[in-house]
């Protein structure tokens, strides 16, 4: 937290009104956060993430950072219809179902349970997202019954064979509720970054996770190319 106001009125010897204008040039811009109630903060630098195939917890080690979870459900139930429709889906280029045991062709109506994990993710013990994750139970089963506050990821790849080989992310802002404010340590209406994330193991869906992420704690970095256009393009243009 900062000094007060007249700390640097006497130090520099400015007037108040000098030190409220520089004040609200830094709120404005980013470097400091006001808190009604508290005082006056520097800001958090966000830390920056790829659209890459790193866990939560491999991003946290590649900042410098030790990644941490609370476990706020854990369990196994039926998922929404669009995860159940996915996980039902097949190969991600085949319209083919995937099979389970005995060939028995899969029915959406049967509406098995999956792996349901939802966790609040940490950065040096401060909460930074909120991961509500579902897991195909068809290829992971007794998935609950190892180390959940751990990566996942790890998890699916060392005891199912099943590495996230392809994701497909779909990114939106959303204002946080009253339970994700809660869980999150900021207010309500806060902005937050939703990421739906789409998870394949060799083309096969093993994920459905939904995760908030604090847009004062993480920023989302993308890298995009623009394929060259051949010669019959160019000659139309």
């Amino acid at each position: 937290m900062l000094p007060g106001e007249r700390m640097f009125e006497e130090h520099f010897r400015i007037s108040r009104i000098t030190v409220r204008r520089a004040a609200g040039d830094l709120v404005a811009s980013g470097k400091l956060v006001r808190v009604r109630g508290r005082g006056t903060f520097v800001a958090s630098t966000p830390m920056t993430s790829s659209t890459g195939l790193l866990s939560f917890s491999e991003q946290m080690r590649a900042e410098g950072l030790r990644p941490g979870s609370i476990i706020v459900l854990a369990s196994r139930s039926v998922p929404p219809p669009e995860t159940v429709r996915f996980f039902a889906g097949g190969d991600q280029d085949s319209e083919v179902a995937l099979q389970p045991a005995g060939d028995e062709p899969v029915d959406l109506n049967t509406q098995m349970h999956h792996a349901h994990v939802r966790r609040v993710r940490l950065a040096n013990g401060v909460p930074v997202s909120i991961d509500d994750g579902w897991y195909n139970s068809r290829l992971m089963p007794s998935l609950l019954e190892n180390d959940v506050y751990n990566s996942m990821y790890d998890i699916m790849s060392t005891h199912y064979d099943c590495p996230v080989t392809e994701t497909v992310q779909t990114s939106s802002a959303v204002c946080a509720d009253s339970e994700q404010a809660g869980l999150l340590e900021v207010s309500v209406g806060a902005p937050l970054l939703r990421v739906l994330r789409q998870s394949y193991s060799r083309g096969r869906p093993v994920e459905w996770c939904v995760s908030f992420y604090r847009t004062d704690r993480f920023a989302l970095c993308s890298r995009v190319t623009r394929a060259s256009a051949d010669s019959s393009d160019r000659g139309n243009m």
